[in-house]
C-alpha cells in the first residue's frame, strides 16, 4: 500500500509539473495583426521570427490567365494569384488565419480553396465558394505544424487542379525550424492538352487525356524551363538548402531527385518524422515534402521526377546553379577517358509529334519555329549555346562540317548519322538518330541553326528538304531495280 501511495504521489506531482508547464492563458492570446506576405515560386517568404500568435490576414485573388506553358505553346491557367503554382503562404502554429478569398471579374468560373492545414470539413471550401467579381472571407486556426498543400475544390475538381489550381500553405511550428542559408519553392503538376507536347499555339484542357492520366506535360512550376538556364536556382558552397516540395498532381505520384546531391533531412510528407540520408523521395499527388542538403562542392545539380521520361521529355526538370571553390576530396571530376563498348551501332528512330500549322510566312518566322524545334529536339545533346559536348556531341555554333554543305546538313537530319566525322578540327565517332520531322520543321530548325552562333546564314526552304527525300527515293528505287 505504501508503494501505491508513492506511484499516486508520483502521478499527480508529474501531472502539476506538466500544468505548470503548460501555456499560460496570456501566451495563448492573439496580438495584434499582420498582413500575410505572399510569393511567387520559386520564392518564400522569410521565416517567422515572432515568438507569439497573432491574426495574420490573407489576400489571395483567383484569375484565369493565358501564359505559355513551353515556347510557342500558350494555355489557358486558372491559378491563385496569377501564376502556377499558386502564392506561397506562410504562418505559425496557432495563428488565426483570417482568409479573403476573391475572383476577378473576368473570370468565366466559380472557384474555392480547400487547404489541406485546415481542420474542418472541405478544408474551407465550402466557406469559400466564390463567383466571379465577387469575394468570401472566412477564418481557421491552423492546429499541426507541417507544409500543406491547397487546390480548388470547385466541381468538376480534376479540371480546376489540371489546370493549375494549386500551392502551398507552410504552418510553421511554435519553435521555428532550424535555420538554413536558402529556401525554395518546387511544386510538380501535370498537364492534359488537346495535341501533343511542343504543338504550338493555344492548347485547350482535354478531359479524356485527364481521365487516361495521360499527361502531355509534367511540370515544375507550371512550364518547361521555369527552373532552368536563367531561372535556375542559385546557391553557394558550403550552404545548405531548404526546398519545400509539393505535388498538385492532379494524378501523377512524384520521384523527387536531385542528381549530384543526397538529401541530408526528409521531413517525410512535411511532418514531424525525419528520415537521413535519403537519395529519392514520393511525393503523392496532394502531398508534399520538405528536404534538406548542404552543398559540398559546386556545379550544376539537376531537380527530376525520377520517373525519367517525364524529366528529360515532358518537362519536370529544374537546375540549382552552385557556385564555389572545388573540393576534389568530395569529388575530383574526370581523372581518366577510357574507351566504353557501346550497346549497338544501329541508328535509332526518335518519333516526333508533327503537327499542321501554316507554312511560314518569311525568313524571321522560320527561325522562330525553328527555335522551338531546336530546344525541343536538339538542346539536350549540343547544347543551348551550340557548342556541343566534347569527344560526344559535335559543335553546330561556327561548325566548317554544317556550313560546308546544306544538302549534306539536310541529309543528316532526314537520315540521322553515324560513323566518324570531322567538326572544327576535332574527330566524333557517335550517332545521331534519325529524327521523324516534317520537310517544315527540318527547314525551320537547320535556318535557325544557321543563322545562330556564327554561322553562314543560309535559308533552308522546305522545297530544299522535299527535293533532298525525293532524290533518296530515287536512288533507293533505281538500286532496288
Amino acid at each position: 500500500m505504501k508503494f501505491l501511495k508513492n506511484i499516486r504521489f508520483i502521478t499527480i506531482s508529474v501531472g502539476l509539473v506538466s500544468l505548470l508547464a503548460a501555456p499560460s492563458l496570456a501566451q495563448t492570446e492573439i496580438i495584434g495583426e499582420e498582413i500575410a506576405i505572399l510569393t511567387d515560386a520559386p520564392n518564400v517568404p522569410p521565416p517567422i521570427t515572432r515568438d507569439y500568435i497573432t491574426k495574420v490576414i490573407v489576400h489571395l485573388e483567383v484569375t484565369e490567365v493565358v501564359k505559355e506553358i513551353a515556347d510557342g505553346v500558350d494555355y489557358t491557367f486558372w491559378t491563385f494569384g496569377g501564376s502556377v503554382p499558386g502564392k506561397f503562404i506562410r504562418v505559425r502554429e496557432g495563428d488565426l488565419v483570417e482568409f479573403h478569398l476573391k475572383n476577378h471579374p473576368s473570370s468565366k468560373m466559380p472557384h474555392n480553396i480547400d487547404l489541406h492545414a485546415v481542420t474542418g470539413a472541405g478544408g474551407g471550401a465550402a466557406s469559400s465558394f466564390t463567383t466571379p467579381g465577387h469575394e468570401s472571407v472566412f477564418s481557421f486556426t491552423p492546429i499541426n505544424p507541417g507544409l500543406f498543400v491547397y487546390h480548388c475544390a470547385t466541381a468538376p475538381v480534376g479540371m480546376h487542379i489540371a489546370n493549375g489550381m494549386y500551392g502551398l500553405i507552410l504552418v510553421e511550428p511554435k519553435e521555428g525550424l532550424p535555420p538554413v542559408d536558402r529556401e525554395y519553392y518546387v511544386m510538380q503538376g501535370e498537364f492534359y492538352t488537346k495535341d501533343k507536347y511542343g504543338t504550338p499555339g493555344l492548347q485547350p484542357f482535354s478531359m479524356e487525356k485527364a481521365l487516361e492520366e495521360n499527361a502531355d506535360y509534367v511540370l515544375f512550376n507550371g512550364s518547361v524551363g521555369a527552373l532552368t538556364g536563367d531561372n535556375a536556382l542559385q546557391a553557394e558552397v558550403g550552404e545548405t538548402v531548404r526546398l519545400f516540395v509539393g505535388n498538385g498532381g492532379p494524378n501523377l505520384v512524384s520521384s523527387f531527385h536531385v542528381i549530384g546531391e543526397v538529401f541530408d533531412k526528409v521531413y517525410i510528407d512535411s511532418g514531424s518524422s525525419v528520415n537521413t540520408n535519403v537519395q529519392t523521395t514520393l511525393v503523392p499527388a496532394g502531398g508534399s515534402t520538405t528536404v534538406e542538403f548542404k552543398l559540398e562542392v559546386p556545379g550544376t545539380f539537376i531537380l527530376v521526377d525520377h520517373s525519367i521520361f517525364r524529366a528529360f521529355n515532358k518537362g519536370a526538370i529544374g537546375m540549382l546553379n552552385a557556385t564555389g571553390e572545388e573540393n576534389l576530396t568530395i569529388y575530383s571530376g574526370k581523372t581518366d577517358d577510357r574507351i566504353y563498348q557501346p550497346e549497338g551501332g544501329a541508328i535509332q528512330e526518335i518519333p516526333q509529334a508533327e503537327y499542321t500549322e501554316p507554312a511560314a510566312q518569311n525568313t524571321e518566322e522560320q527561325i522562330e519555329r525553328g527555335k522551338r524545334v531546336y530546344t525541343q529536339v536538339c538542346m539536350a545533346c549540343h547544347q543551348a549555346n551550340g557548342q556541343g559536348i566534347m569527344a560526344a556531341f559535335p559543335p553546330l555554333a561556327k561548325s566548317d562540317y554544317l556550313n560546308a554543305d546544306v544538302d549534306r546538313a539536310i541529309q543528316t537530319v532526314i537520315n540521322g548519322l553515324s560513323g566518324e566525322v570531322v567538326v572544327n578540327g576535332e574527330q566524333y565517332n557517335s550517332i545521331m538518330p534519325k529524327l521523324d520531322l516534317s520537310d517544315e520543321n527540318v527547314a525551320n530548325v537547320l535556318t535557325y541553326v544557321y543563322s545562330m552562333w556564327e554561322n553562314n546564314g543560309t535559308v533552308v526552304t522546305p522545297a530544299m528538304v522535299k527535293a533532298n527525300r525525293d532524290a533518296e527515293q530515287s536512288t533507293q528505287e533505281a538500286a532496288f531495280h
